[in-house]
């Protein structure tokens, strides 16, 4: 309880030294666009390797060995399409919002609706339940404490961070939450390959760390677990032969690469960070920084994962349902708690203090990153469709209410992400049925300007269908845990691996959207400036697709009702706090920009010039990343 309060006074404490830029819509969703490159890559980092990171890729390294690092080493690649493809198009739009790019892109509403359910989907189905999931198992395993009030605290803590601080706030936290993130993992790290005898010892010792059920049976034909608890021949392989049940090599290279390109170029959570930077420059240095940090889950997360297996062997390989039953309250496997396993039996008391200290940062970094962006897509593509002439301060309370709402279902869902088999590839799986057509239509919109809307929305629906009839499929069967036969699924589901489902999905898509897009009228290239990488440095004026003639800033106070709080020093305290809690701060008191000095900031903002000698640096750089990356794969292959 001491850790759980110190770590609520300093998310607290940041809190409050951190809440710039909240008094406006652009402050609060994009923190003023005047991010550093630094506190972008960190936040980055930070907002996607949550606790279910920790949990779930050491408890699939403990499975498996070290195949499964090859998600966190493609990350590299497409973090470089980041920067140097996708976000020069998204500033030159001047977006805040995914949805809102293919608004612009294609014109109407019914696309950018669309994206926002889905991506809410995505957020319920993977990134909250993960989370949530992943810091109750650590949390129950490491302190007395009832997992529901664990759960609420940790909740209440990251709404109420979100709703205060806005993004300026979840970034600059970030930052230093990924620091303490890396460093507990550092010391757990050293210390597990001490106690396995170093890294050639970690070796050749996870490939014989059987369960006793194991062992003892291994002759016994009539125990139908005797072949359960082993790890594959290939743990030590990053890329595997294409029948492999687990990585195949066609899935990792290619269906990966369709999910990856989804997380990490429109997905909201992680391109709402790049936006947020001051220029292009320092947006390309955040995917560089952000890069460089993705080679250490292997050797901070998969390896202590391998570590805790060989330390223990019969809780964390189990083999026989009963005994996995027993000790982690699941009959598929107790791999997810190698992680928690090794911080209480290897670190002495004070550190393990440290390292619950550092689950709470990574999940509360996930879940405030997940809090803000599914409030801006919320606000800025629902809710601005609703209310056409919402004021800016409505807009924020709107925001701040919606991360309410997302914090009740996530409670609500706390008993559905306990019954989660092997979570990493649980979390993959339903992203490779979601995801793909996104993936799919955003990679078209951006590099063909011949895609129309008809064409990306129909594509959209066909994904969908066929994306949740696998969904839906999937789950209806339960697969049968090592040894016991009967597997009656069905062979499409047997057989073809989600990640080799996600480039079939992906092919339908690309396939439907482009037939009914040559079928159908061109849009115009007036429409089109700045909205593809090969026009992003025109200097023609854009005419937005079914302009209404005014768009939220043409809007003047004369026509949108503003609050009017009077003398804003003699209102009474609770009063103040109240609106400081909403960004309202002063509202009276702000000075008052005309459409000219607007259209100046607008033009700056939206800028994608780079000077030479930064621009020279970030490529070099960015073979070099890209070089590293490569040499690792290749080592492991």
């Amino acid at each position: 309880m001491l850790v759980l309060t110190n770590a609520m006074i300093m998310i607290i404490f940041l809190n409050f030294s951190s809440c710039r830029n909240r008094g406006s819509v652009g402050g609060y969703f994009l923190a003023g666009r005047t991010m550093h490159w630094i506190p972008v890559g960190a936040s980055l980092f930070a907002s996607n390797i949550g606790s279910g990171h920790f949990v779930g890729l050491a408890g699939s390294g403990a499975a498996s060995g070290i195949g499964i690092a090859v998600f966190e080493l493609n990350a590299i690649f497409i973090l470089v399409m980041l920067g140097w493809l996708f976000v020069p198009v998204y500033i030159a739009a001047g977006v805040f919002t995914m949805p809102e790019y293919l608004m612009k892109r294609f014109g109407g509403q019914r696309i950018r609706i669309y994206l926002v359910v889905m991506a809410l989907l995505l957020y319920i189905f993977t990134k909250l339940s993960a989370d949530l999931y992943s810091g109750a198992l650590f949390i129950t395993q490491s302190v007395d404490i009832n997992l529901y009030v664990a759960v609420i605290i940790l909740l209440a803590l990251s709404a109420l961070f979100t709703i205060t601080g806005g993004l300026t706030a979840v970034i600059w936290t970030d930052s230093i939450q990924v620091l303490i993130m890396i460093l507990g993992a550092l010391i757990l790290m050293v210390m597990s390959f001490i106690r396995v005898g170093g890294y050639d010892a970690l070796e050749r010792k996870f490939f014989e760390a059987y369960p006793d059920t194991t062992i003892d049976n291994w002759d016994n034909e009539s125990y139908p677990y005797s072949k359960c608890g082993i790890p594959p021949a290939n743990s030590m392989h990053l890329i595997r032969s294409y029948d492999d049940e687990v990585l195949p090599w066609p899935g990792i290279m290619f269906g990966l690469t369709i999910s990856a390109v989804w997380c990490w170029c429109s997905d909201q959570v992680i391109v709402q960070r790049v936006l947020a930077a001051k220029n292009l420059s320092h947006a390309k240095a955040g995917t560089l920084l952000a890069g460089y940090l993705k080679f250490l889950p292997l050797w901070l997360i998969v390896f202590p994962g391998m570590a805790a297996r060989v330390l223990f062997p019969n809780e964390v390989a189990c083999g026989d349902p009963d005994k996995c039953l027993a000790v982690c309250g699941s009959e598929k496997g107790c791999t997810n708690v190698a992680y928690p396993k090794l911080v209480l039996e290897i670190m002495p008391v004070g550190l393990r203090g440290v390292m619950l200290a550092v689950m709470m940062s990574a999940l509360i970094s996930s879940l405030t990153s997940i809090f803000n962006s599914s409030s801006t897509l919320i606000t800025m593509d629902i809710w601005t469709r609703i209310r056409k002439r919402a004021s800016d301060v409505e807009l924020m309370i709107v925001g701040r209410l919606c991360i309410l709402v997302l914090v009740a279902i996530s409670v609500v869902w706390i008993p559905i992400v306990q019954n989660f088999g092997e979570l990493f590839h649980y979390i993959q799986a339903i992203t490779s049925f979601l995801a793909p057509p996104i993936c799919a239509v955003y990679v078209l919109a951006i590099f063909w300007k011949r895609i129309n809307e008809a064409g990306a929305f129909w594509g959209l629906i066909a994904g969908l269908v066929v994306g949740l009839v696998r969904f839906i499929w999937e789950y209806i069967y339960k697969v049968p845990p090592c040894g016991v036969p009967g597997d009656i699924r069905p062979s499409a589901i047997k057989d073809i691996h989600y990640l080799h489902f996600g480039i079939i999905l992906f092919a339908i898509v690309v396939i439907v959207t482009t037939i009914i897009s040559l079928l159908t009228p061109p849009i115009e290239d007036k429409h089109l400036y700045k909205l593809t990488f090969w026009s992003r440095y025109s200097t023609s004026s854009r005419v937005d697709i079914e302009d209404e003639g005014e768009s939220r800033e043409d809007i003047t106070k004369e026509t949108t009702p503003q609050l009017n709080f009077g003398n804003y020093n003699g209102l009474p305290w609770y009063k103040k706090a109240c609106m400081w809690i909403c960004g309202i701060e002063k509202m009276d008191e702000q000075p008052k920009m005309t459409k000219e000095n607007m259209r100046i900031l607008e033009m700056k903002q939206c800028s994608i010039y780079e000077a030479k000698w930064p621009r020279m640096v970030l490529n070099i750089n960015a073979i070099i990343l890209i070089a590293i990356a490569i040499f690792l794969f290749g080592f492991y292959a």
